[in-house]
């Protein structure tokens, strides 16, 4: 079939949302592990079929779910991220309890290319791999080993490694962002890291110049220029031309340039997607008006998308791994809410439809265009 397969994971369970090229109809499937907290959901670009998800509670700590059916039927690929109940330390899969805390895989990658290598994200500040589709882990140990990680402060979601962004064009360049640590690129495919912050500027740090210390919330890439870079950060919408070497804000005229979701254009690299938040105390549009806001420029210049979306009374938040686009003829951009409202625009941002509503607070969106 073709179409789009929108791919949800929320407070208390996994959807797996279908429809055809139109995407008028949709097939609801879920709750998948309902009740469990499910951080991410993301499939591979090598497999339509090999679903990954992340999976947690407070109870029975991490583990990673597969699907290799498109989400029918769901397998643990491996719970060596261990919490022992007796003594109430997280551990590192090898068993030996570290001075960094292990709390949960914020993220989960793919692989471009082999859908059984896949990365993880995780809190506080560590990066893994899989080779064999989620069965074993390697920790990429080159993130926490690097010179200042020690020093590393939590942001108030956590010390969480939530974005991994994979060179199309270079296997060895990947980009990470860590909360409150900044943007960190590796041109070796993860053994070695160096900040990419040169620009950014957050209050708090007294050294206007510091390597580190950035509480960066999303950063986003098209697929045609990898080294341009669009960053929403805890205030400031910025932007690098140059794969991280130098950042320049492109907040313009933004209502507030407070948010946590980023995204591009799948055929328009100069137009991306940012969903404004009131302040950094209170999480809502706003207002109370849920807007997107669109730039065609790459940023500055920047106009409210509304039509279809609540303008008024509306107190939801879009976290930072919510929102995402496909790649059909006529891009479909796809975020989803605190409020459970996962909403849908076929027409690149112009008109906004609800596709579900009233499922639990939505952490995550992605997306996978069907041939």
């Amino acid at each position: 079939m073709s179409g789009v397969r929108v791919l949800v994971g929320t407070r208390k369970g996994a959807f797996v949302l279908t429809s055809d090229e139109k995407r008028e109809k949709w097939d609801v499937n879920g709750p998948h592990f309902g009740g469990w907290e499910i951080y991410h959901v993301k499939g591979s670009p090598a497999d339509p079929d090999r679903l990954y998800a992340s999976q947690n509670t407070a109870w029975f700590g991490q583990l990673i779910q597969r699907s290799n059916d498109a989400g029918k039927t769901w397998e643990p690929a491996g719970n060596q991220f261990a919490y022992d109940g007796v003594t109430g330390t997280h551990m590192w899969y090898d068993g030996t309890p570290r001075p960094w805390e292990f709390k949960r895989v914020w993220h989960l990658e793919p692989s471009l290319t082999d859908p059984d290598v896949v990365y993880a994200g995780a809190e506080d500040a560590a990066l893994f791999r899989s080779n064999d589709g989620g069965q074993t882990w390697q920790e990429l140990t080159g993130v926490r080993c690097y010179g200042t990680g020690p020093s590393w402060q939590p942001g108030a979601g956590g010390l969480c490694l939530h974005t991994i962004l994979l060179d199309p064009s270079n296997p060895e360049r990947m980009f990470i962002a860590i909360s409150a640590a900044g943007a960190f690129r590796s041109d070796d495919a993860g053994k070695t890291w160096r900040a990419v912050n040169r620009g950014l500027k957050s209050e708090g740090i007294p050294d206007p110049n510091a390597e580190v210390g950035h509480c960066v919330h999303r950063i986003a890439m098209h697929r045609s220029r990898p080294d341009v870079l669009f960053m929403q950060k805890h205030w400031d919408v910025m932007r690098t031309d140059d794969a991280g070497e130098s950042w320049q804000e492109v907040s313009g005229n933004l209502p507030t340039d407070f948010g946590f979701v980023m995204d591009v254009h799948a055929h328009e690299p100069d137009t991306i997607y940012v969903v404004p938040i009131k302040s950094d105390s209170e999480h809502y549009p706003p207002e109370g008006k849920l807007r997107v806001y669109r730039s065609r420029s790459g940023g500055n210049e920047w106009e409210p998308l509304t039509k279809g979306l609540p303008q008024s009374d509306c107190y939801v938040n879009v976290l930072r791994d919510a929102m995402c686009v496909d790649n059909l003829d006529a891009c479909g951009v796809y975020f989803g809410t605190t409020g459970g409202q996962v909403y849908a625009s076929t027409d690149g941002g112009d008109h906004w439809n609800p596709i579900v509503r009233d499922l639990p607070a939505v952490l995550s969106v992605e997306v996978q265009t069907l041939a």
